[in-house]
């Protein structure tokens, strides 16, 4: 599932290495978020005929209603997040998938910093920034997550559509982490590889959406 906004550069270098990935019975759900690029336009051209859904926002409402939309689209068993840039490597799948495919697991988190394979160093401060809301994260849910921002997280999907999900925007992942660890599922975690993006290529969380998070992690562990 790809939620994707402003990703002209990168769009169809990841659906074609998603579609080369491991598992070739899989479903591609590539949600558009109304972007303004010319990335849609690519879609519609290129690229739609090789994903399995094509979803088109009519406005830009942000990742977590990117989310919602692919989630109730999806017709898998287990559904894969996978942003548009090229941050994250489809080649892991098999890595990210192994504890559901065994048996062993509901959820799984692809983690960036447990040393599984090339990381490309970028910023400091988003790296402490992402250990204080996984600290502040961990201590209301009661789990000992090393990387609750990653965008990889692989779910069964009786668990991932039975949760409503609220956030419109990068709300989503204390959201779902929260909401996830309340039904007592299965939570298994492994190392991943990151290719991180600077902001001059196309980076886009910015500190406002750190303390969104923040505000988030509160929220749904106390309040919801």
């Amino acid at each position: 599932m790809i939620p994707c906004y402003n990703e002209a550069g990168t769009i169809e270098t990841i659906v074609e290495a998603i579609r080369n990935s491991p598992y070739p019975d899989k479903e591609i759900v590539l949600v558009d978020d109304f972007s303004t690029d010319g990335t849609r336009e690519l879609i519609m051209d290129r690229i739609a005929g090789r994903v399995d859904v094509a979803i088109y926002h009519d406005r830009n409402m942000g990742k977590g209603a990117a989310l919602r939309s692919g989630i109730k689209a999806a017709g898998g068993e287990v559904i894969i997040v996978q942003d548009a840039d090229l941050e994250y490597n489809p080649d892991e799948y098999p890595h990210l998938l192994a504890p559901i495919l065994s048996g062993k697991a509901d959820v799984v988190y692809g983690s960036r910093f447990m040393g599984c394979g090339p990381h490309r160093v970028v910023y400091f401060w988003h790296r402490v920034g992402n250990s204080v809301l996984t600290l502040f994260s961990n201590m209301l849910t009661n789990l000992n997550l090393t990387d609750m921002e990653t965008c990889y997280k692989a779910f069964r999907s009786e668990i991932i559509k039975a949760i409503d999900i609220e956030e419109d925007r990068f709300g989503f992942e204390p959201e779902i982490t929260a909401k996830i660890a309340k039904t007592k599922c299965r939570i298994y975690e492994v190392g991943i590889s990151y290719y991180g993006r600077t902001y001059e290529e196309g980076k886009k969380i910015v500190l406002m959406d750190g303390f969104k998070a923040l505000y988030c992690i509160f929220k749904y562990n106390l309040f919801r």
